[in-house]
């Protein structure tokens, strides 16, 4: 029964970390606008992590910073997952997050209602 419960706490918790990350994801996409075009130190590029000097830290290597200039705002690339890419228009790429932070909140409330009953008979 602890095992269980164990088990059932790790998957959430590894289920919030990856909603974590599709959230933030979604939030860096706010920066893609006309008025950021062109721009070395775009606003959402300081609050991922900014060196000064225009560069600015990418948010999958947050101890290197990169020199950068934000080129193209309507057009993404997103990790959809064993190391494939996949261009989006920005529109597209927000709802390919709002789907996985669904998917992942439906996942956790399904979970939740297990973990609690066992919780329940633990103790």
């Amino acid at each position: 029964l602890c095992q269980e419960v164990e088990f059932l706490s790790s998957s959430i918790a590894q289920l919030k970390v990856v909603q974590t990350k599709y959230v933030e994801a979604k939030d860096c996409l706010n920066v893609l606008n006309k008025s950021n075009e062109g721009k070395w130190d775009p606003p959402t590029l300081s609050r991922l992590g900014r060196g000064g000097g225009g560069r600015a830290k990418p948010p999958e290597a947050r101890t290197m910073y990169v020199p950068g200039k934000l080129s193209d705002v309507e057009r993404v690339l997103i990790d959809v997952g064993t190391g494939y890419y996949v261009e989006k228009t920005a529109d597209d790429a927000r709802d390919f997050f709002k789907r996985k932070i669904d998917f992942l909140t439906k996942q956790m409330e399904k979970i939740q209602p297990a973990l609690q009953e066992k919780h329940a008979m633990k103790q």
